[in-house]
């Protein structure tokens, strides 16, 4: 078998196989018993018919059209192996010559990715945000953990600022029609939260456990979002929320550390290394947009169509879920459909774009990956996704969704290896290290480089 290809634009390819008949023999033969043992002739057993009897029972072109069906995916697949194409899309192939003991020939058409010519990587150069922590950094920590010790006391007075309360709300419009589905009961909310209805909590300071107030606002969810309604909320319930003090004996409960000062050093340095990682997960982007922005990258119409529409479906799925219709998504973004299409379009097109440049990177550098990365990347997929690590890893087992996760962490790699050649300063103009950044955030020396995991 001979295969050879010809460059029909730079994301299209034909593929030529040829095929000496004497290689299709054992297809034929294959063919023979396969079609003989599904008829019955009297004298002879099933799956023993000779050849000569298929061919007066059934015809010669019958056991060609098995022999060539089920030839034809093996030879396809040995020439793209030997060729070292890498196929976007099915192929559409075509038997360009096929006659009863000739040489076969096979034609087939596929998008492929195109050869992207990538800028100088050390002529970028991109600006992120400084990794400075402050004691407000430092401090907003501490309130969380507080928050999560607080007690809640009920108190018989008027509820005020950052009281835990429970409510009953229900709706009407404005002329004083019922909205069934604005009702609710025992609900907490927390005064300042500001989580539920814009004059919520206006309506409720100043109210105690029984009282009632309506006020005026607008819907911000669900089939009636964006309507006018007047609501009505009554306090069942007011608890004043109790904060424990921030000190040695918090501390030790809240923390493996004795003293304040030690639990501050620990979160300046996890609040340092948080940053860090946004940092580089900053630097990530906008290296990777300056890339798409200066290379020209021709791309098959059949996938940007085909993402489009998948893009489009998933959209619709979740605006359905969320009970909006795409008109007040559009509304709410202040966009027309035209411009939405266009936005759309951009974002799909820069993404192909993306994995192109990438997956060209990957190849070119022969960048690998072993056990040990493939696994990490699926456990924190796991936990970004709440999921059992257990249950999501059979999950995409059944499901083949093992190539997209290598692909991921090769395609991660690959970025860092970009972002790792080009220049990024913070705001403050320093040069930032990310060659050494660990997966934690913290940075580590030339020797500890190995442990480096990248982030896709």
């Amino acid at each position: 078998m001979k295969s050879t290809t010809e460059n029909l634009s730079p994301t299209r390819v034909k593929l030529t196989i040829e095929v000496p008949f004497e290689e299709f023999t054992p297809s034929l033969e294959q063919a023979y018993k396969t079609i003989g043992a599904q008829i019955q002739v009297p004298g002879f057993r099933k799956g023993k018919v000779p050849a000569a009897i298929v061919d007066q029972r059934i015809g010669r072109g019958a056991v060609l059209d098995e022999a060539i069906n089920s030839a034809l995916p093996g030879w396809y697949s040995a020439a793209v192996a030997e060729t070292k194409l890498q196929p976007l899309s099915q192929p559409e192939i075509d038997l360009a010559k096929f006659d009863d003991g000739q040489d076969i020939e096979v034609v087939a058409e596929f998008d492929v990715r195109p050869a992207i010519e990538l800028p100088d990587i050390s002529t970028i150069e991109v600006s992120v945000s400084d990794a400075t922590v402050g004691d407000d950094d430092v401090d907003e920590q501490i309130e969380a953990l507080r928050q999560r010790f607080a007690t809640f006391t009920v108190v018989e007075r008027a509820a005020a600022e950052g009281d835990a309360l429970t409510i009953d709300l229900s709706a009407a419009e404005k002329d004083g029609t019922a909205i069934e589905a604005a009702t609710a009961e025992g609900m907490p909310y927390t005064i300042g939260a500001g989580t539920m209805l814009d004059g919520l909590d206006e309506a409720v300071t100043g109210l105690s456990a029984g009282e009632t107030a309506t006020f005026g606002t607008t819907l911000v969810g669900g089939e009636l979002k964006g309507q006018e309604v007047d609501v009505t909320v009554t306090v069942t319930e007011v608890k004043q929320t109790e904060l424990p003090d921030l000190d040695e004996e918090f501390v030790q409960m809240a923390s493996e550390f004795d003293t304040v000062d030690e639990m501050r050093a620990d979160l300046t340095e996890k609040v340092t290394r948080g940053k860090r990682m946004e940092q580089a997960a900053e630097a990530r982007d906008l290296v990777l947009e300056e890339i798409i922005g200066r290379v020209e990258a021709p791309l098959p119409e059949d996938i940007v169509s085909a993402e489009l529409t998948g893009r489009r479906q998933q959209i619709e799925q979740q605006l359905a879920q969320a009970g909006l219709t795409f008109e007040g998504y559009l509304e709410d973004e202040g966009q027309t459909a035209e411009e939405f299409e266009a936005e759309l379009e951009r974002s799909v097109r820069d993404s192909i774009t993306a994995q192109f440049i990438l997956d060209q990177v990957v190849e070119a550098n022969e960048i690998g990956i072993d056990d040990n990365e493939l696994s990490q990347h699926i456990f924190r997929r796991a936990q970004q996704s709440g999921q059992d690590p257990s249950s999501y890893i059979q999950h995409i087992m059944e499901h083949n969704h093992v190539p997209e996760m290598v692909s991921e962490v090769l395609r991660g790699k690959a970025l860092a290896s970009l972002v790792e050649g080009a220049k990024v300063v913070d705001g403050s103009g320093n040069p930032v290290d990310l060659a050494n950044l660990k997966a934690d955030g913290s940075l580590g020396g030339p020797d500890d480089e190995a442990e480096a995991e990248p982030t896709a």
